[in-house]
């Protein structure tokens, strides 16, 4: 037997900390305080069956009831063991381990029922059998409990109360019905000792429980919710029917639980062996500023001011149009994963723009319409967005404070989070957790994203991470196999908007305005020149937006004008005379396809494109051979050789006879042939094969060179100092788009591949 270890005070101070469950030095007489293995007992006709198990003086067998650590402090869990084994468990280093569990039958107290219609007649210590199953290790084991029946627990303690200095203190339940936790099912009042005698009594004891009460919570076509303010939303169809994006975006907050979650906040002071008192963060406190309440009348006072404010970007639709599709697998996988109770990890990818989260919080609102209905399981939901932490490790600390409430440093959170995903609870609830701007949170070492990834794996987390990136090829080009391979296969693909789809996300905006102040051809205009590009949904709102300001800034100086030169109100002046004017305003003030140009031109006319746009044609070429290499190999970093090599295709191609007279020299290389001849053969097996051309044409290298080091002075490209120039990697420093949108209409970059 190996030597025991008593914990030392950091290692209790830590247990203290982390929030874990009962402390066995302060509720448990039977293990002890040392740390000893646990040994198998094997069943009797050396059968090689395992009927127990030890931990020093302890044993426990199949059948006895047990008690199991909670997070919570002062807390366990009551199971009755079924089944002994041994699994494989995997660190994060990907060392394999071996580790000795037992299979667990959950019995719930009341509190773990969360639903309306449970029951209120619970004794104090009542616990209800269930028939749910857990592997758990078999150091969450705490002590034994000992189940009766309600007559035996008042024969043996006649005042119905257990003494504080009794050895059944805590260790006492009754029981008598069975019930499913998660749709508030009974069953019948029973007799504990006659439904439950031996341990063989088990398989039927499960059989009763799931055959008397309700597995899942009956499905029932979503009521509206009458509309009493923003907040207010309609949930999800009938499974079976299209299901629509919701009338209303509900607000969601990061860590925002359901509504009918009643959120159990951990002690804020943890007592240590010593008696000093760790108090931890307090949460943060923002004063209020005094705001001023602007009437909807005068925001909202004129066409063109309702127009603006619902093409804002951040304006909340009425619906997700254009987007049933992704909605709806989006909602089956979350429900799924919701309803069953497990871990799962889910890949949204696309371009920006493409409606990514925004339908994800469209989701997780109709989910929570359903948790308020009583037709979903309840859940949490937190957002964490990588633009919005300065430290990638500050996750964790966002996680806990979903979770618990309490605002701990990164480590801390990190340890927290590791016991709370490995340990048991049958009160776990699960958790959705949107990783919004997935490349932000990569780590050098991974850690981060290793995880997140990992912890849905547990059997015990009910963790489901919604990861959103801008590319769809993320997990294979940034993180290793470790990590993508933990990742699954569930990837959703968001594609960029079409012209059909991005009229009618334009159009919906607009039907509230009341008045035709955008003309249905310049919509489409706008919605066909972004499609063109990128199809981001953000992008046509924009342009449209900003085409309505300069039509109501020209309506404005044009009333202004009128003004100035109209003529004092005499009876002579006629009243067709004032319609006629009126007209020609209204017209004046809608917006065309020329006004739809206006803002296209200031919105690209950045001082990236103007100087874009004023580059030498040496250094155009090379950022349209250097795209023309990202596009072929779909890699970021290129050589300066083999962007050179790109330019003198993209010259040979194209028709510019500047890039041919200037950009492009002969070739020196003399021709080269391939000819071997060998004395010793005979001449009929002699072979003279083709001679191999070098191509006539080559691109000039100080050109290019001078240009590179032009655009690397300016920060559009990125060049890696070595001393063989050529071998350098290089890479582009701004955004792909932008460039394109620059040299698009050059004259100059006709023919060299910028159109597309």
């Amino acid at each position: 037997m190996p030597p025991k270890r008593k914990r030392t005070k950091i290692e209790q101070a830590r247990h203290y900390l982390s929030g874990g469950g009962v402390i066995r030095e302060d509720s448990d007489d039977e293990l002890g305080v040392e740390d000893l293995p646990w040994e198998w007992i094997q069943a009797s006709g050396n059968t090689g069956e395992i009927s127990g198990a030890r931990c020093g003086n302890f044993e426990c067998r199949v059948g006895d009831a047990v008690l199991l650590k909670a997070p919570a402090s002062g807390e366990a869990w009551v199971a009755i063991i079924y089944a002994f084994s041994e699994g494989n468990v995997e660190d994060e280093d990907g060392d394999v381990t071996t580790e000795k569990k037992a299979s667990m039958l959950w019995l719930s107290s009341e509190k773990e029922i969360r639903s309306k219609r449970k029951r209120t007649d619970a004794l104090s210590n009542e616990l209800y059998v269930t028939a749910d199953f857990d592997d758990n290790s078999l150091s969450t084991i705490n002590g034994k409990a000992t189940i009766l029946s309600p007559d035996a627990f008042n024969a043996r303690h006649p005042t119905g109360k257990v003494p504080r200095n009794s050895k059944d203190y805590g260790k006492i339940f009754t029981c008598r019905r069975g019930a499913n936790t998660r749709t508030a099912t009974y069953t019948d009042e029973f007799v504990w000792d006659e439904i439950y005698a031996k341990p063989s009594d088990l398989d039927s004891l499960i059989e009763f429980v799931e055959s008397k009460t309700v597995k899942t919570r009956k499905r029932k076509a979503s009521k509206s919710v009458k509309e009493d303010g923003l907040d207010d939303f309609v949930a999800g169809g009938e499974d079976g029917e299209d299901r629509q994006t919701p009338k209303k975006q509900r607000k969601l907050a990061s860590g925002t639980p359901t509504s009918s979650r009643a959120k159990t906040l951990t002690p804020r002071k943890f007592a240590t062996p010593t008696g000093r008192k760790i108090v931890t963060k307090k949460a943060l406190e923002f004063t209020p500023l005094g705001t001023r309440l602007l009437s909807t009348a005068q925001t909202q006072a004129s066409p063109y001011q309702i127009a603006r404010s619902t093409l804002h970007v951040s304006a909340v639709p009425h619906a997700l149009p254009c987007r049933e599709a992704e909605f709806d697998t989006v909602y089956s996988h979350l429900e799924t994963a919701i309803t069953a109770g497990t871990g799962s990890c889910i890949y949204i990818s696309g371009t920006p723009g493409t409606g990514k989260t925004a339908t994800v919080r469209e989701v997780v609102a109709s989910l929570q319409g359903a948790v308020a209905e009583e037709q979903l399981d309840d859940f949490y939901f937190v957002e964490i967005n990588g633009m919005k932490v300065t430290d990638p490790h500050q996750s964790y600390s966002l996680l806990w404070e979903a979770l618990k409430g309490d605002r701990v440093s990164s480590a801390h959170a990190l340890e927290l989070l590791e016991r709370e995903f490995t340990t048991p609870s049958p009160r776990r609830v699960p958790c959705v957790v949107l990783m919004d701007e997935l490349d932000q949170l990569v780590t050098r070492n991974q850690g981060v994203m290793y995880n997140f990834f990992n912890w849905p794996q547990l059997r015990h987390s009910r963790l489901i991470v919604l990861a959103v990136a801008n590319t769809m090829d993320l997990p294979e080009r940034t993180l290793s196999n470790k990590i993508s391979s933990r990742l699954g296969l569930t990837r959703i693909t968001f594609p960029g908007y079409t012209h059909t789809q991005l009229m009618t996300i334009v159009q919906s905006r607009l039907e509230g305005v009341g008045q035709v102040i955008v003309d249905p051809d310049a919509v489409q205009f706008a919605s066909r020149k972004v499609a063109a590009v990128s199809g981001d949904a953000r992008r046509a709102l924009d342009i449209c937006r900003r085409a309505v300001e300069l039509a109501e800034q020209e309506t404005w100086n044009t009333n202004a004008e009128g003004k100035e030169n109209q003529a004092p109100d005499t009876p002579s002046k006629t009243p067709g005379r004032q319609k006629a004017g009126g007209g020609l305003a209204a017209k004046q003030g809608i917006v065309t396809i020329a006004t739809i140009k206006r803002a296209i031109n200031e919105a690209t006319c950045t001082p990236l494109a103007a100087y874009l746009r004023a580059l030498p044609l040496a250094s155009k070429l090379f950022l349209a051979a250097l795209l023309a290499r990202l596009r072929r190999t779909g890699v970021a970093e290129s050589t300066l050789a083999d962007v050179v090599e790109e330019a003198r295709r993209l010259g040979m191609a194209s028709h510019n006879k500047n890039i041919d007279a200037y950009l492009l020299a002969p070739n020196p290389t003399p021709t080269v042939t391939d000819e071997v001849e060998t004395a010793s053969m005979p001449s009929s097996r002699r072979r003279r094969p083709a001679p191999r051309r070098e191509p006539d044409k080559a691109a000039r290298v100080l050109g290019l060179g001078a240009a590179a080091q032009e655009l690397a002075e300016a920060g559009v490209v990125g060049i890696e100092s070595r001393r063989g120039d050529r071998v350098g990697r290089i890479r582009l420093g701004v955004g792909e788009e932008e460039v394109r949108g620059a040299l698009r209409e050059d004259d100059e970059c006709a023919g060299l591949g910028l159109g597309g």
